[in-house]
Order: C-alpha cells, then structure tokens, then sequence
C-alpha cells in the first residue's frame, strides 16, 4: 500500500519563518503531494522552489484552503486570526506558530519533546510557543522529569532574526555603516541594535514586563500543565543574526546535581550538551545558526538555593524555535494517525 501524501499549505510564504518551513519539508522528506504557498497579494506571482520545481506563490484569500490537509501559518496574528478558521472550516489541520490560539485552553500549545501526547485532544487548531519559551522547555524537560522544577528564572539574548527581515536587514546596515566610519542610521528597532543591547521585545505591560517576557511565563506553565510553577523572564535583543541563547536558573523540587542533570541531558533526542570549561567548549550561536539542536552547557550548581542549577541554552530561533518545531508536530500527526488526507 502507498504512502499517504497530503497537501500541504504554508500561509505566509515569503517570510523568514515561512520560508524555514518549506526548506524542513523538503529536507525532513515530509510526505508532500502538492503544495501551496500562499502570501499577501503583492508577493503574489513569485515563484519559490521545493523539492526542485518551482511553484508560484497564490494569494492568501477566502477559498485558499479548498482541498488542503494541513496548513502552517507564519505570518502574523492578524492573519491567523483571520484565516485559521476558514482553514479549519475548509477541513485542513491548522499549525500556527503566531501566539494568538496559545493560551486559549482549547488549543493544545505543542513542543514534541516535552507534550506531545496534547495532539490527541487538537480541535483543529494546534499552537507552537514562542521562540524562546521552545528551547528553554526542551532543555528543562529531562529536570522536570527526573526532579520537578519549584522556579525558573531566565535571561534570553535573542537574535534580530526574531522580529523577521526588518530586524536582519537594520543589523546589517547599521553594522556596515559603523564599520565604513559613517553615522549610523536608526531604523525598525526603537534605538541602534548594532553594538547595543535592548532589553525590550515587544511591546509592556502595566505590569512592567514585556509581552515576550509574559509569553515565556504563561506558555511555560501551560507546556508542563503545572500551575505551581514559578517562572520570571527578562528579554534582551541583541546584535547576533541567528540563534537565541538563554541563562536559565532552575530551582528543582528535590535534589538533582550537576552531574546528573548533565548525564540526563546528554540522554535527551534534540539536545546536544557542549559543557567543556577546561577546553573552552560551551554553546554560542554563531555554531548553533542553521542546526536543529538544542545545545545545553555551563551545567552548574547553584550553591545559593535549594537544589539550584544553571544552564547555558542556545538553539537556531527559526528552526527549533519556530518551523522544525511546527514540522515536528505535522510528522507526530502523521505518525500517531491524526492526519487526514483530503484525497486519496
């Protein structure tokens, strides 16, 4: 009997995660029998390649998702808010890797190696956290697991590639600028990422926080089911073009070494512990840019609390962070059956 193909749609084509998305597909042999890439109506009538042939890039409209299994939206809440529920109402199966279905209870918020048994209750809508919050629940998983985890307090150094083409395209002017000596121009971001840091991703709350740093909290405790957990945020944009790197304390419910978090890490499939001090090994993001791991290392005691470690998290914030993951749970659809396909 042949292989079940699907039809698959990627809603936000020509974006930076959109994009990462068809590359996955087509590297991960995922069982693709036509698709579709749709965008807004200006990138419509570009042609972009997959598996060799080149296709043309439809106009996200009422209609677009007539006979498709499976849609992965990359472009933005607005449009998810809009066009996941035609989607869904056409018959596909929606990954949305905006954050507006995440919290909502009826929505699983999947990151398979850590929840991937919540596909089996999916309405039709499945959600993929945050960047930053993926990366960091990966690597916590095994504690959590082996220990149970009391509090998380994390400090990210995030990638421009996070805020898509605006933030690359400011970096790379602005660092050209400095270099030929000439003033440096302020764009996209609300002061100069080159040589900066901003600690500031997206917009703050009453509460002083900001909405990245808020997602983190909330999509965390949501990921583990576990209201009991304690996790704070602080979110820093900094001038590194690819990969989120991440300093993640973690007080652990019960006793749990360095040793032992290491050797369970290092047991993990997705995570590759790079934790050599002596040989100056530790994970950066410049290795870490167009790799699926998550790399842990720094794995270390904290002497100051109870049962407290610290990591050193790093990971490609477009592949893990945002469309491996989304493949990921289309291949756990596949393989746990969840996956219909419109035609035979």
């Amino acid at each position: 009997m042949a292989a079940r193909e699907y039809t698959v749609a990627i809603a936000g084509a020509t974006g930076v995660v959109g994009g990462t998305v068809r590359a996955i597909l087509e590297e991960r042999d995922f069982p693709v029998r036509d698709l579709r890439l749709l965008a807004s109506a200006r990138s419509a009538g570009r042609r972009l390649t997959f598996k060799g042939t080149d296709v043309e890039v439809g106009e996200l409209a009422p209609g677009a998702f007539d006979g498709v299994d499976l849609v992965f939206f990359a472009a933005g809440g607005s449009v998810s808010t809009e066009y996941a529920p035609q989607a869904v109402a056409a018959g596909a199966t929606v990954i949305d890797k905006s954050s507006v279905f995440r919290m909502d209870p009826g929505v699983p918020l999947v990151v398979p190696e850590v929840n991937a048994d919540r596909l089996t209750s999916n309405s039709g809508i499945i959600a993929t956290p945050n960047c930053s919050t993926i990366q960091m629940v990966v690597a916590l998983k095994p504690i959590y697991d082996a220990a149970g985890i009391e509090r998380v307090v994390v400090s990210t150094y995030q990638a421009v590639s996070g805020s898509g083409q605006g933030g690359i395209a400011a970096l790379d002017a602005q660092a050209r600028q400095w270099a030929a000596g000439g003033p440096v121009e302020q764009a996209f971001y609300p002061h100069q990422i080159a040589f900066n840091l901003l600690p500031h991703i997206d917009s703050f709350l009453p509460s002083g926080a900001t909405k990245e740093e808020q997602k983190m909290v909330d999509e965390t405790v949501k990921i583990f089911d576990d209201p009991d957990l304690k996790v704070t945020a602080t979110c820093v944009r900094v001038p590194v073009f690819g990969a989120h790197s991440e300093a993640v304390n973690v007080q652990t419910r019960s006793k749990l070494s360095a040793a032992e978090a290491r050797e369970l890490l290092a047991a993990t499939p997705g995570i590759v512990v790079v934790d050599d001090p002596a040989e100056l090994r530790y994970p950066m993001p410049l290795p870490a840019e167009g790799t699926d791991p998550v790399y842990v290392g720094r794995i270390r005691e904290d002497v100051t609390i109870p049962n407290g470690l610290d990591l050193w998290v790093v990971s490609d914030n477009l592949r893990k962070g945002a469309a491996l993951n989304a493949v990921q749970i289309a291949e756990e659809l596949v393989g746990r059956g969840l996956l219909q396909a419109a035609r035979a």
